[in-house]
Formats: structure tokens, sequence, C-alpha cells
């Protein structure tokens, strides 16, 4: 088994940064669906990816899943990015869920054949290497809540409206909620919020602990967004080797028991344990000055 483990876990190679941060998808006509957005100055190593759909509430249809996919595939290869923030340029809404409207016009095949790529969506979200914030200023509903669960990291607005309400719609979560819900608050009251499809306010989902940070909304409506432009600036100065492998270490140590999490855990701390960053955190305790990281 530690083998196996060993080489689940060897540190990916140190990549180049992408020539471009654009996402437009391969599709004959019409805008892209998202923005991929790389901050500068004292947020340089925050990628944005803007859902930007706003006449259907940025509903996940074909294209914007297709377009999410593409943009998670180059980004993921780009060692820069040490934040990639999920947020709407549509206000009052994060995400309304799967496009039904789209949905309604699909075979049965074709209907399971979304629904498979809508749950490899959330896994590729979930399998980010880099830590992840969902910013919901506003509705997030079925596939936009299973979004966000796909997410290391939620900050809401006190006012945002979140459920998993398929079974309100005659379904039931197919891209991960029945999985990631209960993960993230108990089985017993993922049940709850499930079976009875129930909205949640964002205050009330932070009190659940379903978001991590539940802030008042400001008049431009991205009060969440902001904050959690905060959460990943306070990331941003530690050492990513170090984020990457503990994010690693939770998500599968979380997947088994103690003994084989703590196998896990201590390759991490090994691949840990050459790199420069490491060197440098103690270089830096010892002449008592901040640490340079440098993802090394």
């Amino acid at each position: 088994m530690l083998r196996a483990l060993t080489s689940a876990l060897r540190l990916p190679r140190l990549w180049s940064p992408l020539r471009t941060r654009s996402c437009v998808s391969h599709r004959p006509t019409g805008d892209p669906e998202i923005q991929v957005r790389a901050l500068t100055g004292r947020d340089q190593g925050i990628t944005e990816i803007l859902m930007n759909r706003p006449s259907a509430r940025n509903a996940l249809g074909n294209v914007l899943v297709s377009e999410l996919l593409e943009a998670l595939a180059q980004l993921r290869e780009d060692q820069q990015v040490r934040v990639l923030l999920f947020r709407s340029g549509v206000k009052g809404v994060f995400c309304a869920g799967a496009d039904l409207k789209e949905r309604e016009q699909m075979s049965e095949a074709e209907v399971e054949i979304f629904v498979q790529r809508l749950r490899g969506l959330m896994n590729e979200i979930a399998a980010f290497p880099a830590p992840t914030i969902a910013a919901m200023d506003g509705f997030a509903l079925g596939g936009g809540l299973e979004l966000a669960l796909a997410c290391d990291l939620r900050v809401a607005a006190s006012s945002a409206v979140m459920g998993l309400i398929e079974t309100t719609r005659g379904l039931l979560p197919g891209a991960g909620g029945t999985q990631r819900l209960p993960r993230c608050l108990g089985v017993a009251l993922a049940k709850e919020l499930i079976f009875t499809g129930r909205r949640l306010s964002g205050a009330q989902a932070h009190a659940l602990g379903l978001v991590n940070h539940a802030v008042s909304q400001n008049e431009e409506g991205n009060a969440a967004y902001y904050r959690a432009r905060e959460l990943a600036q306070e990331i941003l100065p530690q050492a990513p080797i170090a984020v990457r492998l503990g994010k690693v270490a939770i998500d599968r140590g979380m997947e088994v028991d103690i003994e084989s999490g703590m196998a896990i855990e201590g390759l991490c701390y090994a691949q840990n344990i050459p790199t420069q960053d490491r060197l440098e955190g103690m270089a830096a305790f010892r002449e008592k000055r901040p640490p340079r990281f440098v993802g090394k």
C-alpha cells in the first residue's frame, strides 16, 4: 500500500507558466461564458475564473462546462497559480445550477453523458493542485452549490441563497452533492438538507459550517468576492509546495482510516524536505526576517 501511495503522491514537475491567461472555447460563434484573469500587484498569484452567462444566470450548460474544463486543464499546468478563485460576473447570482432548459431538449442518453461531464468538472475542481475558493455573492443552487462544494474554501454574502434543491425538481444531486455535502456537514444534516431541498442564507450556511466566512453584502453586490480575495492574500505568502502538499494530505487522508492517513501525511512531508522553500523557511526564522518562498 505504501508503494502505491508513494507513486500517487509524487510531486508534479516544476511547470513553465502559461503564456496566455485567456480561455475561449473552441466553438464557432458566441461570446465566451467565462473569463480567466491573473491578478497583479499584491494579488499576483491569484487567478480568477469569472462565470459570465447572464442570460441563464450562469446555469451550467454544455458550453459553460466545456469552457470551465478547458480553463482548468490549462491552469493546473501553471505553477504561478497559487490560489484559484471562482466568482460570478452576474450580479445576484453565483451559479443557478444545471441548465434545465437545455437538458429538457436532451435524450435520456444525452442527459446521462452530460451529467457525467458535470460530475467530471466538479472532480477536476476538487483535484486542482492549488487552493480553490468560491466567492458566492448570490444564488448558488443545485449544481452551483456542488461547484462551490468542490472548492476548498467558500465565502458567501450573508444574503446569498444556496441549497441542493434537486429533489424539488424530481431529481437528486448528481455532480457530487450527495458525497461532498455529508463530508462537509455530516451525514444526518446533509440528508435533511437534500431530502427537503431546503435553501439556506449565507448567514445560515456559515452557522452550519457550510461556508468559511459570511459577510454583509455591499451595494456593488461583490462583498463575498472581496472577502475571498482577502483570504487568498493570506495564502499567497505561504510556501506554495507545502500548501499544495498539505491539500493532498488532507484530501487523501480524509478518504482512509487514520493510520493510512498518517502514512499519507508522512509521504507528503518527505516530499517537502528537499525543497528550497523549506531551507528558506528555516533560514528566515534564524535570521528573523520574512521568508521569500519561490515554489522550488
